[in-house]
């Protein structure tokens, strides 16, 4: 076998098959797995250079990159220079413990992301031990057999030993915008990179056809390492969310340094104070006015978001994501795997004199076939009932063991066991036939070696159909299976009882029709004596051929997805289902998944004869769409953001890639899905089911609530001691908080209190809601209000107790002390009121049905009596300690605003003066959280 380190120089494309195979002393039905283990063991994991992490001093460096740090390093090198050497230090300190907060979350959350990544790594089906099998794509090897087809991301390079109508997208290596069309065929050792036909890429798009390829080169040392491309991967922490806070923290500081300045004049030219006094005073409202902790709250909350939806089985590949799922009004979704169970079962075969009936559901072959006797009409399929009647012999039935011959050799799926179950390696769709056949006691492998398989027509959405020319009992004969509706229009006879007659197209559309009113997917099979020869096109296939008859499956829908269904209507959210299949067919399903408006489906033919005007009022009223293509999606996408709606759209396919981008958020699929749907995503469903939509549309939502509750939390804090200084300065009285108390204010409660409401479950009346405006700003007129609603009830409090302990002879030190624990006081207890925006917080579940915040008060607590007691802070902060009378006053004083701020909340309800007119659902979800 030729030697690694010269691999990079070999000439792979110049090779043909054989000698490629040779050169690597493997063969076309693949490594054993010993020698795959062996090799894997010898070159690596095929995988591409990661790009390296920021080191950990460069992501500590950057925390102090924002404009509101700098001003507080400012105020400490100032404060130095003035011989306040110990305020100095306190800023000093508490910037240092704000930027490590910041330094540890954004490293967990570049873990969480670094583990979706791994989440996120492509598979690759492979013939190892002569059998097709699906692995990661990290354990190929040089030498394995790699099977490709339409959709699949090319995991390594590959020298392509058997390639049928194969083109790949190579942009990404040669910046061609044209798919490649690829062959077999060896070609010039000199062929340029972009004209190396025999090859395809490791990171490059199939995006027609099928093919066999060898593997050659793997990791870095394919094409796509040797140039430092890199799959794309997770996008950067930064979203809207924390841009938006950057701007503002922009515009604050500029406010914050104009009114300190402002104030420090005019505290010295109106009140005639000393300058250095007005400096410290102007530092202490910079001080108080900054939220510290703030931007590391938020990013901890989208990082702790992202992590709850992965283990909810939603990956979401990019954090916008995360904010634009609590606005999505729309939800585009595909049918099979994902509303169902895709667990497609054979229920029916309609044959020309007779229809059969087969029992057994899932992949496991246990079942018979029975004779149909006559459905009463409007009769539906049930799952679980049992056709009763004679087993059939498949000997009595020719027509019958013909069409189960067919739809097992014009197939690529294989049925396969491990322990005591069943599953199906390849397409469901196709592996319910060769389940089928099973039933029928018919012998799959050896049906395959006896009619081996000579070429093939993969299944394309334009085409509709898969054929293969199979040679059987030495004659050759083209297989035909795909879209009943389009095989009608491809044949001209059809079977009866061993003879061919003339085709009743009437006749069979009534069949359609009858089997998809009753919920299944109708597959037609077909075939034709073919020509000499080892190949076949498409014009041999599209005429001429004699149908053997349909089969009717069943996927039966998920029961999470009917309650996920409910739930998003309940939320003011659509779902909308795309699908292939008939329109009967699809709205049996709609109807037993609860849709909304299921009267009629529209038909892609519907759609491509609308104009953008009609389709755009369609979109608003079905709910439905059935035999509608990829390319549909990008349409219906474009007409439903054309009136200003939100959509999801789920997709698969390599064609699904347009929607999935125009989509505000693309949900691929994890197990079915092809690698460019996948790349195409803003998020990924790791199970491939709908209710997974559902559920991280619900941690959206919480994501976003519990930012919001944070933020109205926080800023009256700031907003309460900014008053307090600035009322000081204008007033030319004594500040009733220094800088230092509120620098310690501010850090105890950012990475106690502030971090609580992060961690809060939604709110009962969470989905119930309309869906977020998305260009509703983050704090809007009712949140404006709160805060400065709570800034004015603290500093009343703060300041009138301050001056309260002065008027009663206590000393400065005394009075400040009551004033600080006034404002831990008053925090306290706004966090429980803050627990709701507008539910009630007096109630049991309100006052104690928050861990996490009854975990920060206590530790708030803790903390604040050390600072009140301890001698060694007494001194340090300018303190004394507090008598049982200030206590009180500090308790009866927290219960007032506590109450105060519930009575607005009441008021808010009552009157329903919160805009949107969701007050009256959040009233009832309040009523239920009492």
């Amino acid at each position: 076998m030729t030697d690694r380190s010269q691999n990079g120089a070999t000439d792979w494309h110049a090779l043909s098959p054989e000698e490629a195979l040779d050169q690597l002393e493997s063969h076309r039905e693949g490594l054993d797995s010993q020698d795959a283990k062996r090799r894997l063991d010898e070159y690596g994991p095929n995988q591409l250079q990661q790009a390296e992490s920021r080191p950990w001093y460069r992501r500590l460096a950057e925390q102090f990159n924002n404009v509101l740090m700098l001003i507080l390093i400012v105020a400490a090198v100032a404060s130095q220079l003035l011989g306040h050497s110990l305020d100095a230090a306190v800023i000093v300190a508490v910037v240092v413990i704000i930027a490590l907060i910041g330094f540890f979350q954004e490293g967990k959350a570049e873990r969480a992301l670094d583990s979706i990544r791994t989440m996120l790594s492509p598979q690759a089906k492979v013939l190892r031990d002569g059998k097709r099998a699906t692995l990661d794509a990290e354990s190929l090897v040089p030498g394995d057999i790699v099977l490709i087809e339409s959709g699949d991301r090319v995991p390594a390079d590959l020298r392509l030993i058997k390639s049928q109508r194969l083109r790949t997208q190579e942009a990404p290596l040669t910046g061609e915008s044209e798919p490649v069309e690829k062959s077999s065929e060896a070609v010039d050792a000199d062929a340029a990179l972009a004209e190396r036909s025999a090859m395809a890429h490791a990171g490059t798009l199939v995006v027609q056809g099928s093919a066999r390829g060898l593997v050659v080169e793997t990791g870095r040392h394919t094409q796509i390492g040797r140039i430092s491309e890199m799959l794309q991967g997770v996008e950067t922490l930064k979203t809207p969310l924390l841009a938006q806070l950057d701007r503002a923290g922009n515009v604050l500081a500029i406010f914050i340094v104009g009114g300190a300045a402002f104030a420090a004049a005019f505290g010295i030219f109106v009140h005639g104070q000393p300058a250095t006094e007005m400096f410290m005073a102007a530092v202490a409202l910079a001080v108080a006015a900054i939220p510290q902790g703030l931007p590391a709250i938020v990013t901890i909350g989208l990082a702790i978001g992202v992590q709850a939806m992965a283990r909810r089985n939603a990956i979401i590949r990019r954090l916008p994501a995360v904010e634009t799922l609590g606005s999505i009004s729309t939800i585009f979704t595909d049918k099979t795997g994902t509303l169902t169970r895709n667990e497609m079962t054979a229920r029916a075969i309609r044959l020309a004199a007779r229809e059969v009936r087969l029992s057994g559901v899932g992949f496991s072959p246990e079942g018979s076939l029975h004779e149909a006797s006559e459905a009463a009409e409007g009769e539906t399929e049930d799952e679980t009932r049992e056709e009763k009647g004679e087993t059939l012999d498949l000997g009595d039935y020719p027509d019958l063991e013909r069409l189960l011959v067919a739809g097992v050799l014009c197939n690529e799926a294989e049925l396969k066991q491990e322990d005591d179950s069943w599953f199906i390696e390849g397409d469901p769709t196709e592996g319910a036939l060769v389940v089928a056949a099973a039933k029928a006691g018919l012998d799959v492998s050896r049906l395959r070696e006896a009619s081996p398989c000579l070429d093939t027509l993969p299944f394309e959405s334009e085409y509709r159909y898969m054929a293969t020319l199979n040679e059987i009992e030495g004659k050759k004969r083209i297989l035909v299976k795909g879209a009943p509706d389009r095989l009608l229009d491809m044949c001209d006879r059809v079977r009866h009882d061993g003879e061919e007659v003339a085709l009743d197209t009437q006749a069979w559309e009534r069949h359609i029709k009858e089997l998809s009113a009753r919920g299944l997917r109708v597959l037609a099979i077909a075939e034709k004596v073919a020509d000499e020869g080892e190949s076949f096109e498409r014009e041999d296939v599209e005429q001429g051929l004699v149908l053997l008859g349909m089969t009717g499956l069943l996927d039966p829908p998920r029961e999470a997805a009917i309650e996920a269904v409910k739930q998003c209507l309940a939320a003011g959210i659509r779902p909308v289902m795309i699908t292939g299949d008939h329109p009967e067919t699809a709205r049996a399903i709609a109807k037993k998944l609860g849709f909304s408006q299921t009267e009629h489906a529209l038909a892609g033919r519907d759609i491509e004869a609308m104009s953008d005007e009609e389709l755009e009022k369609s979109v608003r009223e079905v709910d439905v769409f059935a035999r509608a293509a990829p390319e549909h999606k990008l349409r219906l996408v474009k007409a439903m953001q054309a009136q200003g709606g939100i959509c999801a759209m789920t997709g698969d396919g390599v064609n699904d890639g347009p929607a999935l981008k125009r989509a505000d958020v693309g949900v691929s699929m994890g197990i079915q899905g092809t690698e460019a749907a996948k790349e195409a995503s803003e998020m990924v469903l790791a199970d491939d089911d709908f209710a997974t939509i559902e559920r991280a549309i619900e941690e959206g939502r919480k994501v976003y609530d519990n930012i919001r509750k944070t933020i109205t939390f926080l800023l009256p804090t700031n907003g309460a001691e900014s008053l307090a200084v600035l009322l000081a300065m204008l007033g030319g009285m004594t500040l009733p908080i220094t800088g230092l108390q509120i620098l310690w204010v501010n850090m105890v409660t950012a990475v106690t209190l502030g971090m609580a409401l992060v961690f809060e479950s939604p709110e009962a009346d969470l989905m119930r809601r309309k869906p977020r405006d998305p260009d509703a700003p983050l704090l809007d007129l009712f949140m404006l209000w709160r805060v400065l609603f709570v800034s004015v009830l603290l500093v009343a409090t703060v300041v009138g107790l301050f001056f309260w302990v002065r008027s009663q002879g206590g000393s400065l030190e005394l009075a400040r002390a009551v004033a600080v624990n006034m404002l831990v006081m008053g925090e306290i207890v706004y966090l429980l009121n803050s627990r709701y925006v507008v539910g009630r917080s007096l109630s049991l579940q309100g006052l104690f049905g928050s861990r996490p915040v009854l975990l920060a008060i206590g530790l708030v607590i803790a903390i604040q009596l050390g600072w009140t007691y301890l001698p060694f802070m007494q001194l340090l902060f300018e303190g004394e300690p507090l008598s049982p009378i200030h206590w009180g006053l500090i308790l009866t004083a927290g219960v007032g605003l506590f109450m105060v701020v519930e009575l607005e909340k009441w008021v808010l309800r009552h009157f329903d003066l919160v805009s949107t007119g969701q007050t009256a659902i959040r009233r009832e979800g309040a009523r239920q959280q009492a």
